[in-house]
C-alpha cells in the first residue's frame, strides 16, 4: 500500500479508539492509514468522521503510548484493502487480515476492498441446491441453499459454538468435487478460550485446509470487530468470484459486532435508535448479509451462516428482528432442550428455511424430501399441541390417536433433533421415515399413498 501524505502535530484529542485531528489536508471518508507515536509502531485505522475543521481517525489497534505531538498520520488515498491469493485457504487471520500462525504474508494476487463492490440485482442468479450441514434438524427440514443467507439464532450459553465448528467440519456441497468447497470462519469478539477451540478443533481434524480462519479477540479494539466480518467476506469473495469455489462463511457471533456498532456510534455522539443501536443498524447488517448469493457467469457461490446470541433470548430484539427482515428464514435454539440434555438444541417450529424449495426435491436431494419435511413438521405442530392438552386433562385423559402424537414428539426430539453425530441427509431421512412410523397412517396428510406403502408400511 503506497502512501500519498503523512500529517505531524494535527492531533487534538486521543479518546479510546478514536483520534482526533485539526484538517489540514483533503482526504476522503473511510481512507485507510497509518498512525505512528513516538514508540515507532504503525497502527492500522481509517477515517470515521470529517468536516471543514476537522476529522476523526478509528484506530484499530491500541492506542497506548500514543502522546498527541509525537502522533504522526499517514494517509493512503483509498480505503482499505485486503491482499488475497490462492494461498489463503489453511491460514489463519486476525480480525484485520492479518496472518497469525505463524507463516508467511500471503503471496498477494489481488488486492480486493473490503467493502466489496456494488452488485447489480439484475446480476444476481437465485439459489440453487443444496448444501449438506451434517445437522438433521437444518438439512431435513430447513435446508441450506447454495448462495441463501440462513441465520442461527441462539442464546448466551447455548453450544452455538460448537455447532459452527460441526458444521464447518462436515458441510459439503454433494455435487462437487471437495476440492471446490471451501469455508471462511470468523470469529467476532469471541473469547480467547473460544478461539482456540476453533482453531485446534479445526487443526486437529484437518478440516482447516480448506478453511480461512479469522480470529478477533473480546480483548481488541471495538473497532476491529466492525472489520473482521469484511476481512472475512472479502477473503469469501475472492474464493467464491475469483477462484470459481463454493464458499459457506460462518460468522459467529453478529451480536458482538452490533454492540462494538453501537458503542462506535455512542462515541460519534449519534443519536442513538431502539435500545441504544444506531438507526442504521438494518443498513449496516445489509451490508454484510447481502454479500452472499450467486452472479450470472461466475462459477462459484458464497452461502452465509452467521450466528448471533439473542439478548435476553428475546426474538424480538433489535439484532435478530432485523436480521429476519434481510435473510432468507432463521434456525433457533432453544434452551429448554438445551436443558434436557437435546443437542443440538434446534426449535424447529420457529425455525424457517425460505428458499429450502429451491434446493431440494428429485433434481438436488430426493423426491420424497419435501412431503417427508412437511409432514414431520405437521405431526411435530400437532404432537406440540397435544402436551399443551396433556399438561391440562393428564396423559390418561387423552384419546389414542393423541396418545401417539405425544409419543411421536418425544421420538422426535430425542432420535431425530438429538444427534451425537453428524448424519448425512440420508441417515436424516432414515430416522424420520422410522419415527413416523408411531402415527396411524390416516394420520399422515402430507405424505402419497405411494410413498406410504414404500416407507411406512415397506
Amino acid at each position: 500500500m503506497l502512501s500519498r501524505l503523512t500529517v505531524e502535530g494535527a492531533a487534538t484529542r486521543l479518546d479510546g479508539p478514536l483520534l482526533f485531528l485539526k484538517r489540514t489536508v483533503e482526504v476522503g471518508l473511510n481512507e485507510a492509514v497509518e498512525v505512528t507515536g513516538a514508540d515507532g509502531r504503525a497502527r492500522l485505522g481509517r477515517v470515521a468522521t470529517l468536516d471543514e475543521d476537522y476529522l476523526v481517525i478509528e484506530v484499530l489497534e491500541s492506542t497506548a503510548g500514543l502522546a498527541l505531538p509525537d502522533t504522526r498520520v499517514r494517509f493512503y488515498g483509498r480505503p482499505l484493502h485486503f491482499d488475497v491469493g490462492p494461498g489463503i485457504l489453511g491460514r489463519v487471520f486476525n480480525g484485520v487480515g492479518e496472518v497469525l500462525d505463524g507463516g508467511p504474508s500471503i503471496a498477494a494476487a489481488k488486492s480486493l476492498r473490503i467493502e466489496g463492490l456494488p452488485l447489480s440485482p439484475t446480476a444476481r442468479a437465485t439459489p440453487r441446491d443444496f448444501i449438506e450441514t451434517g445437522v438433521s434438524t437444518i438439512d431435513l427440514m430447513n435446508s441450506l441453499v447454495r448462495g441463501q443467507k440462513l441465520p442461527i439464532f441462539s442464546g448466551g450459553g447455548l453450544p452455538h459454538d460448537r455447532m459452527a465448528v460441526q458444521i464447518a467440519l462436515n458441510a459439503r456441497l454433494r455435487a462437487a468435487k471437495r476440492e471446490d468447497f471451501a469455508i471462511v470462519f470468523a470469529g467476532i469478539g469471541v473469547p480467547y478460550d473460544s478461539a482456540e477451540y476453533f482453531r485446534r478443533t479445526l487443526e486437529e481434524s484437518g478440516a482447516l485446509a480448506r478453511t480461512a480462519l479469522f480470529l478477533n479477540l473480546a480483548s481488541d479494539s471495538s473497532i476491529q470487530r466492525l472489520l473482521t466480518p469484511r476481512f472475512a467476506l472479502t477473503a469469501a469473495e475472492y474464493l467464491a468470484f475469483v477462484e470459481g469455489r463454493h464458499v459457506l462463511v460462518i460468522l459467529t457471533d453478529l451480536t458482538n459486532y452490533c454492540e462494538a456498532l453501537r458503542e462506535v456510534s455512542s462515541s460519534h455522539g449519534e443519536v442513538p435508535s431502539r435500545k441504544g443501536y444506531p438507526g442504521y443498524l438494518y443498513s449496516d447488517l445489509a451490508t454484510l448479509y447481502e454479500r452472499a448469493g450467486r452472479i450470472r457467469g461466475q462459477a462459484g457461490t458464497l452461502t452465509q451462516l452467521p450466528i448471533l446470541t439473542m439478548p435476553a433470548d428475546d426474538i424480538g430484539h433489535p439484532i435478530p428482528d432485523l436480521s429476519g427482515y434481510i435473510t432468507e428464514g432463521q434456525i433457533v435454539l432453544d434452551r429448554e432442550l438445551d436443558r434436557r440434555g437435546v443437542y443440538p438444541p434446534v426449535r424447529v417450529l420457529p425455525s424457517l428455511s425460505r428458499l429450502m424449495k429451491d434446493g431440494t426435491g428429485a433434481n438436488y436431494t430426493h423426491a420424497d424430501h419435501p412431503a417427508l419435511a412437511a409432514q414431520l413438521y405437521a405431526a411435530y405442530a400437532r404432537a406440540a399441541q397435544v402436551r399443551i392438552l396433556a399438561g391440562v386433562v393428564g396423559e390418561e385423559g387423552l384419546i389414542e390417536t393423541d396418545r401417539r402424537y405425544l409419543e411421536f414428539g418425544r421420538r422426535f426430539e430425542q432420535e431425530l433433533v438429538n444427534q451425537s453425530d453428524p448424519r448425512t441427509l440420508d441417515e436424516s431421512m432414515e430416522v424420520a421415515w422410522r419415527i413416523l412410523r408411531a402415527l396411524p397412517k390416516g394420520e399422515l396428510h402430507r405424505l402419497s399413498d405411494a410413498q406410504i406403502a414404500k416407507h411406512i408400511e415397506g
